[in-house]
């Protein structure tokens, strides 16, 4: 496991990342890991001035725990962890070797487990499943600042 600067966007020392990519190989301590990873990353842009709320960074350990589990669970092979800022939201894109497009269930109070992706689905501004070449890649978009008006990620209340 091992975070990778990647392309343009691969930091000035005292800079913060705009972009990190963290390569998970599976195992016992990969989410765990995945989640440290996104905290940090987000820690690094508060410390450089970017304002973002504790719902956000709590939001943004949720997304990717949920995402990096799904993917280790049904994707053969390694899983890439993606966090990137774009505008005033986080996107934490996922990408495996499995080409299965995931799918929210529908709801069932009695079913254990398997609730990952309606939670993702809940708590992002955007959601995005695609296929590539190889694999596919999700995407979800996190608000980084809480809506004045009492919005919840990026949602109205209804």
């Amino acid at each position: 496991m091992q975070s990778v600067p990647v392309g343009k966007d691969v930091p000035v020392p005292g800079e913060p990342a705009i972009q990190v990519t963290v390569a998970l190989e599976g195992g016992g301590t990969s989410i765990a890991h995945a989640r440290h990873q996104a905290s940090d990353f987000l820690a690094l842009q508060a410390e450089h001035g970017l304002p973002i709320s504790q719902r956000a960074l709590d939001l943004t350990r949720l997304v990717v725990s949920e995402l990096v589990t799904n993917a280790l669970k049904y994707a053969p092979g390694p899983v890439l962890l993606d966090l990137r800022i774009a505008g005033d939201a986080v996107e934490v894109v996922v990408w495996d070797c499995d080409p299965v497009l995931p799918l929210a269930r529908a709801a069932d109070v009695g079913r254990v487990g398997q609730h990952g992706l309606e939670i993702v689905m809940a708590v992002a501004q955007g959601f995005e499943a695609q296929r590539e070449p190889v694999g596919k890649r999700v995407t979800a978009r996190i608000a980084l600042l809480d809506d004045p008006g009492g919005a919840i990620a990026g949602h109205r209340p209804l």
